[in-house]
């Protein structure tokens, strides 16, 4: 009884809250629809995907991929593809900050509708809220128009204006965008675990992510193209031009262009910026074809729809094919994951392929590298059940970069959080947006590609042993003759070291956090 009137006490909150919700939405407003335009043979990239594939003994139906795991890389990457565009740039993105490295790809998108090439920007709507002005100043460009995905109504960017819609919308709101791809031409791809911003590209003073993307060239960029014109033309996406908006809060476009051009040599005058071009030298090189793999590759990615919680396609779910393909690996699977909370039926998942002789192994946060305490108490009471199983738990040290000496792939110059999200069974490998946790499976859309190379399976092998050796993580281990305890184990200064506490945290730190597993929320994590 006490639940049933807590429960309607909430639902009559949620109703009052909701009826003080305005929309800004315009009734009016006609929403066009548009598709991913084609290859073009004079397309530089396309060309170049040409002779990428020429260049390569293989069959036509292959596509080719090239691991981005350094940081700078991956930011150079995209600089380049937008400035080399001579037709079309297609971007989706959960999050697109506006900072040091989001204004300078802002830029470069921005140079390249100068140029007339068609740029579509879809972005997630929970950061961009309230930011309306400066995303209507370029999306008043004539070849540039931006979406926001699953949008709030009222455009308000203040707590109380998002905090009265979550209120009253809390089941749709809830559910968010996810997906991470950027498409050039109609021939060459990014995607991966990378948002748009300073902390996923090593340009952050404080802590960055260490993240995975790849590169594609291929059958497979048109799948992805697919995709993207799905969730461009869906319900839930719509042009920021839609909303209604106060004239008083208009941003004059050449007032853009200058923040963008003024930031640009800002960032090119920082000791960042000058390694980025010292590393990328002519932006128009080229990478050599035997730095790229290839094999049979697909793109998979959740139907846009799953943000609408009265439709949500479940048969049109990412995660069960994901799991499907899984279900043939027959000797190794390798799990990279920021946020992992693999819930009852995930350990008896990983527990009937430990059973069936297939080795597994996890990569994860540790409670000092993550930046979702929740996700880690939540995560923690799965790791006896899984080491039982004879499953391998690995943490992130937070400050692995400083550990490992020069070799900075996948684990960066400073200080680490994992956000990498990939996974290796036999010579298969999965790359993409989808965390293993039960946001990822059930209310966030997600994307990846699943691909068949041994090339590229051991290069992402060879990235899982560099970030699982001892000097740069923790390997959590089950306490003998207990089925509860676990307790860390690293190499410190040359030396073997264990601790029975989440290494590198405070007692606060470690009770704040045991604090949420009171709270029934894994279902939202």
């Amino acid at each position: 009884m006490r639940a049933r009137l807590l429960w309607l006490c909430v639902s009559l909150a949620a109703l009052v809250l909701g009826a003080c919700t305005r929309s800004d939405l315009r009734p009016d407003f006609v929403r066009e629809a548009s598709t991913s335009l084609p290859a073009h043979d004079d397309s530089p990239l396309a060309a170049y995907a040409e002779r990428l594939s020429s260049h390569a003994a293989h069959a036509r139906t292959d596509s080719g991929m090239r691991l981005l795991g350094d940081s700078v890389d991956a930011l150079i990457a995209r600089i380049a593809m937008a400035d080399r565009a001579k037709y079309s740039i297609d971007l989706q993105y959960y999050l697109f900050h506006n900072d040091a490295t989001g204004r300078l790809v802002a830029q470069h998108l921005l140079m390249a509708a100068d140029r007339g090439v068609r740029v579509r920007v879809l972005v997630d709507d929970l950061a961009k809220v309230g930011h309306d002005a400066v995303l209507r100043s370029v999306d008043a460009h004539p070849n540039l128009e931006i979406r926001v995905f699953n949008p709030f109504h009222e455009r308000s960017g203040s707590l109380w204006g998002i905090g009265k819609q979550f209120a009253g919308d809390f089941s749709r709101l809830n559910r968010r965008m996810h997906n991470k791809t950027f498409i050039v031409d109609g021939a060459i791809a990014v995607v991966g675990g990378r948002n748009i911003g300073d902390e996923y590209f090593d340009a952050s003073d404080s802590v960055n992510f260490r993240d995975l993307d790849v590169m594609l060239v291929g059958p497979v960029v048109a799948e992805i193209a697919a995709s993207f014109d799905r969730f461009w033309n869906s319900e839930p996406s719509v042009p920021i031009a839609a909303f209604r908006h106060d004239a008083k809060d208009e941003i004059d476009p050449a007032t853009i262009r200058d923040r963008l051009s003024k930031s640009a040599r800002e960032v090119r005058d920082a000791d960042y910026g000058r390694g980025v071009i010292a590393r990328a030298g002519d932006l128009k090189r080229e990478d050599p074809a035997d730095e790229w793999a290839w094999g049979t590759a697909t793109f998979l990615s959740d139907d846009p729809d799953k943000v609408l919680p009265d439709v949500d396609p479940k048969d049109l779910h990412l995660a069960p094919r994901v799991r499907a393909w899984l279900d043939v690996s027959k000797q190794r699977i390798l799990l990279v994951s920021p946020y992992f909370i693999p819930g009852d039926k995930g350990v008896a998942y990983l527990a009937g392929r430990r059973a069936a002789g297939v080795s597994v192994s996890v990569l994860t946060n540790s409670l000092a590298s993550t930046d979702a305490g929740n996700v880690y108490a939540a995560y923690a009471k799965y790791r006896p059940p899984l080491l039982a199983a004879g499953v391998a738990l690995y943490e992130l040290k937070p400050n692995a970069a400083h550990r490992k000496g020069k070799d900075k792939r996948f684990i960066g110059s400073s200080s680490s959080s994992l956000h990498s999200k990939a996974i290796i069974a036999d010579d298969d490998v999965f790359i993409g947006s989808m965390n293993l946790d039960p946001r990822s499976r059930s209310l966030n859309t997600e994307d990846g590609v699943i691909a068949t190379s041994p090339v590229l399976a051991k290069a992402l092998a060879d990235l899982f042993a560099l970030a699982t050796t001892p000097e740069v993580t923790y390997h959590v281990k089950l306490r003998e003759g207990s089925t509860t305890e676990v307790y860390w184990s690293t190499i410190e200064d040359g030396k073997p070291v264990t601790f029975d506490e989440s290494p590198e945290t405070s007692a606060w730190r470690r009770f704040k956090v045991g604090l949420t597993r009171i709270v029934p929320i894994e279902g939202l994590l």
